[in-house]
């Protein structure tokens, strides 16, 4: 059996880098509400292979003009967008300051490109994509439609699927004070991602020695990315 290569990104994720969104909004059509706040939680990699939350990202956001706010919602998030100490930035300042921090790990980590992990992934992912199409930016690192999902996590670990309950299921702690905060709830998640992967951390292990005793397999790849980071061609992930 050849050698196996050294745990990486790269090597854990198939050339993704998981990068944990979290995204308050007001509502939850991605294409008429809000997005207020995002943030962006970085990992870190061990020598052994296992994970560690990083650095945090969190941009205050202003409503894109015409930007549908619920009653509900608002009530939930606690969020007055039009608090003069908010110090919010347009949507498009917000996604390209969150964006450059990500092609710098993506280099770094010598991955093609982002995977977004979230809890409930398709509505922070939904809304990310709303606002790049909104803004028009060229230069999404983030696949388009490939996440990873903590409340299927949750759910295959520990038999919990709401945020809070298998952040305490999974050792966590959890603060009720400070959820609804795009970085409170964008950490946590990392770090019920983390206590996930490592924990399967064995079975990783196992897969990655038993498809290295099959030897060469053919590989299904994404299409070529166009320009505005969508992906042509076949829809393997």
């Amino acid at each position: 059996m050849s050698q196996l290569p050294p745990i990486t990104f790269a090597t854990r994720f198939r050339g993704f880098l998981p990068v944990v969104i979290d995204v308050e909004t007001g509502g939850f059509n991605s294409q008429t509400d809000a997005l207020l706040e995002i943030a962006a939680v970085f990992l870190e990699m061990r020598s052994d292979g296992t994970l560690a939350r990083g650095e945090t990202f969190r941009h205050h956001v202003v409503p894109f003009p015409g930007a549908n706010l619920e009653p509900a919602s608002m009530a939930v998030t606690g969020i007055d967008p039009h608090h003069p100490l908010r110090l919010a930035i347009q949507e498009e300042d917000a996604l390209q300051r969150i964006f450059n921090e990500v092609r710098k790990a993506i280099r770094a980590a010598d991955c093609t490109r982002a995977v977004l992990v979230g809890h409930n992934s398709f509505f922070d992912l939904n809304f990310l994509n709303a606002a790049v199409a909104r803004t028009q930016i060229k230069r999404n690192p983030f696949h388009p439609f490939t996440s990873f999902d903590t409340a299927t996590l949750g759910g295959v670990a520990f038999g919990q699927t709401v945020l809070m309950r298998a952040t305490l299921a999974s050792g966590g702690e959890w603060d009720t004070a400070s959820a609804h905060s795009a970085a409170y709830d964008a950490e946590r998640t990392a770090d019920l991602f983390c206590i996930v992967c490592n924990q399967f951390q064995g079975v990783f292990d196992a897969s990655r020695r038993r498809l290295a005793s099959m030897g060469p397999l053919e590989v299904e790849t994404d299409g070529p990315a166009g320009p505005d980071g969508s992906v042509s061609g076949s829809t393997a992930t």
